[in-house]
């Protein structure tokens, strides 16, 4: 919280160099903790962009948001930590000039971000939000423009997570899954999206050879989950093989081992006893 002497010069500059040693001191405790590296590193827009697939963009206009719903920058990452704490410096000057402005009562511009789902970035604004957060503020005034994206933000903690998202994005370019169908096929592991991919295309092509039609994307997408995937997690459910992973981590290893210990792409019982009994349970 913002301290208060009476004199405001002397105040801002007590400011900054408050936040910086908050910053310095968290990324003391995290090396400490052992969290990974990105912890405290603002998530960059284009890279939270490219990871869910951009899908448009709208003006929502004035609004007052929550200073803790700010987590990234559009091209400001070096300069400020996570929570905008100035991560050295070089931005001591300007920082404590808005910071003697606000303690004075002066006014001062919004800020302007992008909006993905809960998440804010700032493309103007840095030191205002950075300041805002030393004084001890709660929300701030914005510009927001809204961008939509082709998968959710939800679940976005940090930099790493965009890993995952860009491969749940690819993946579901390939398997366009909709409804709770899409919010149910989840794995931890990026790689794992991909194998799932191509486990489904050819899943899909099986499909067609047996029928003698073509399907689309979409329409193989509906029937793997509905004749193949829904069927076969229940029976994993029912013989206890699902363990501590996903439900589709469960499926693609007894996937994986129905082929590898019995040459099948059948399901049923004899499978599921085949793999219990001569596979390695997933934990």
């Amino acid at each position: 919280m913002a301290r208060d002497t009476g004199f405001p010069r002397a105040d801002a500059e007590n400011d900054f160099l408050r936040a910086r040693r908050g910053q310095v001191l968290s990324r003391l405790a995290a090396w400490l903790r052992r969290e990974p590296d990105d912890v405290n590193i603002m998530l960059p827009f284009d890279e939270v962009v490219a990871a869910l697939g951009r899908a448009g963009e709208r003006r929502l206009g004035l609004q007052v948001i929550r200073l803790d719903s700010i987590v990234g920058s559009v091209d400001r990452t070096r300069d400020f930590d996570r929570r905008f704490r100035p991560t050295s410096i070089r931005v001591r000057e300007r920082w404590q000039r808005l910071a003697l402005a606000q303690r004075r009562g002066e006014s001062v511009p919004p800020i302007e971000v992008y909006r993905i789902g809960e998440l804010h970035f700032v493309q103007d604004g840095h030191h205002r939000v950075s300041v805002a957060h030393a004084l001890g503020q709660e929300t701030i005034e914005a510009y927001v423009t809204q961008v939509r994206t082709r998968i959710s933000a939800d679940g976005i903690r940090y930099r790493g997570d965009l890993i995952v998202k860009d491969h749940r994005r690819l993946f579901l370019e390939r398997v366009p899954l909709t409804g709770q169908a899409r919010a149910s096929v989840l794995v931890t592991d990026p790689a794992d999206y991909a194998h799932l991919g191509e486990h489904v295309e050819a899943w899909g092509f099986r499909l067609m050879q047996d029928e003698g039609e073509f399907c689309d994307r979409a329409a193989v997408a509906r029937r793997w989950y509905t004749e193949e995937y829904e069927p076969v997690v229940r029976m994993l459910r029912q013989a206890d093989l699902v363990g501590r992973r996903t439900e589709t981590e469960a499926y693609l290893w007894v996937a994986g081992e129905r082929y590898r210990l019995i040459r099948t792409h059948r399901w049923d019982d004899e499978v599921i006893a085949a793999v219990r009994e001569r596979g390695r349970r997933p934990q």
